[in-house]
């Protein structure tokens, strides 16, 4: 099967948001452009883990190119988007790994998430050898976001993943585990249950 790569290049708009309560929230990656909408659902810290690496990746462009990459110190704030994901939000795949690269000729960040694939292996070494074979199968490999950003979209993406990732429920003071509306049982109370 020939594998799907849903490429934007660059994308109207390129976003992380969730769908549901905090607690219960569905983390997305949501790419947009001429009409076609591609979302994917991770993990929370997979968002969080994205955007700081990108956010060192880009600070990492401006120190090696003595500041002359167009890329900002800060989003900028005209490149805000604090919109919704648009609706409806209908998941194409499972992310499972992600990468991140420069493009020095293009002055771009490319961003790509793949989805998640179960291996059979019954050692190590056969799990190896199929993650390997997996990575270099271009052609038929599982299904594939590509999205290049200029700096300027990465580091607005960067901070909107983080401001989404840190819009959840609040930690309770004592034990930093997040509240629950109707409270929670902190470890550092003994177990007593802690209201909101």
């Amino acid at each position: 099967m020939t594998r799907q790569v849903f490429l934007y290049d660059p994308p109207e708009r390129f976003v992380a948001g969730t769908v549901g309560l905090p607690g219960r929230r569905t983390f997305f990656l949501q790419a947009s452009a001429g009409g076609r909408v591609t979302s994917v659902a991770l993990e929370k810290t997979q968002v969080a883990a994205l955007a700081e690496r990108m956010d060192e990746l880009l600070d990492e462009v401006v120190r090696r190119s003595g500041g002359s990459a167009p890329v900002p110190a800060v989003a900028p704030s005209e490149n805000a988007d604090t919109a919704p994901l648009d609706a409806p939000v209908e998941e194409e795949f499972r992310v499972g790994t992600m990468a991140l690269a420069w493009d020095g000729d293009d002055q771009c960040m490319i961003v790509e998430a793949q989805a998640l694939v179960e291996l059979d292996a019954e050692t190590e070494d056969d799990l190896a050898a199929a993650e390997e074979q997996l990575l270099q199968d271009e052609e038929n490999g599982p299904p594939m976001l590509r999205v290049r950003l200029s700096g300027a979209q990465a580091r607005a993406f960067a901070k909107r993943a983080l401001d989404v990732v840190n819009a959840g429920r609040p930690p309770c003071p004592l034990c930093s585990l997040p509240l629950d509306p109707e409270g929670h049982v902190c470890p550092r109370q003994n177990g007593y249950r802690r209201g909101a």
